[in-house]
């Protein structure tokens, strides 16, 4: 009932801000290559991706704690990473709620023997920085009754962009896992529709929960942050070479659209 604590960001916050964007760059730029030139890293080795993932949730939170106090952006990634494991263990034991599916090692060493340890760091980047793109996509109606609904539904969209982007290029392509549903049923390379439904609902459980946490409280007008509209733009680019190279051209063509149109409407209501 007393809600978040709302104190002044730490000033360490812009000084760790702009090394770990420099280290996400330079990891994007690293695994961008491997993938165009097909080199594929010795076989159950992981960490060019692994480390990527981790430079995006660092430079992902420290662009969160440049407006919000550590506490809040503390809480809010361990709830984001302990929800979204939490329930890739369910599902890993009953297929509930995104269908069933085996990791394979090459996926990374596996929480609790069920979740392989990128996974929740995944969900942070995957909603952070959607939730990023939705707020400078909805910042010209920020001051409306109905923005914080539109803000929760377009980084549901956009979380489901990024998705099925990794879906070809984490499980058809790379193979850390590897789904088991029936080949009757409905699938976009090899991902069952029920897994992007299980990830709207996840999504929006741990909106939910943690919206609280990532509102600013602070009456102190603040410039537009691009940041998160940067490594989500960027990720997806990745996702979606990977995709060109592996052949995967529905995925390709998905991914680069959406990217587009919400980067127009990004930048445009940035400019508001």
């Amino acid at each position: 009932s007393a809600g978040p604590i709302v104190s002044q960001p730490l000033s360490a916050a812009p000084a760790l801000h702009k090394p770990a964007f420099i280290v996400f760059l330079v990891l994007w730029a690293v695994n961008g290559a491997l993938v165009l030139l097909k080199i594929e890293p010795p076989r159950g080795s992981t960490w060019p991706e692994a480390l990527l993932v981790l430079s995006a949730t660092a430079t992902l939170l420290a662009g969160l704690h440049r407006r919000l106090p550590l506490q809040n952006v503390a809480l809010s990634a361990f709830l984001i990473a302990a929800i979204g494991g939490l329930l890739i263990a369910v599902s890993a034991k009953t297929g509930i709620p995104f269908g069933p599916r085996s990791f394979q090692k090459t996926a990374g060493w596996q929480i609790f023997g069920a979740v392989p340890w990128p996974l929740p760091c995944l969900w942070i980047v995957a909603i952070v920085s959607a939730r990023g793109v939705a707020r400078l996509i909805v910042r010209p109606w920020r001051k409306t009754n109905a923005y914080g609904f539109w803000v929760i539904g377009l980084t549901i969209l956009l979380g489901l962009v990024f998705d099925f982007g990794l879906e070809p290029h984490a499980g058809a392509a790379r193979r850390y896992w590897i789904w088991q549903a029936r080949s009757s049923v409905p699938a976009w390379y090899g991902a069952p529709w029920v897994n992007f439904l299980g990830w709207a609902v996840t999504m929006l459980g741990i909106l939910f929960l943690t919206t609280p946490w990532l509102i600013n409280k602070q009456p102190v007008k603040q410039p537009t942050d691009y940041h998160p509209l940067m490594v989500w733009l960027l990720l997806n680019l990745y996702l979606a070479t990977s995709n060109w190279v592996h052949g995967y051209g529905a995925a390709v063509v998905l991914g680069v659209t959406a990217g587009l149109v919400a980067a127009v409407f990004a930048i445009r209501g940035g400019r508001w």
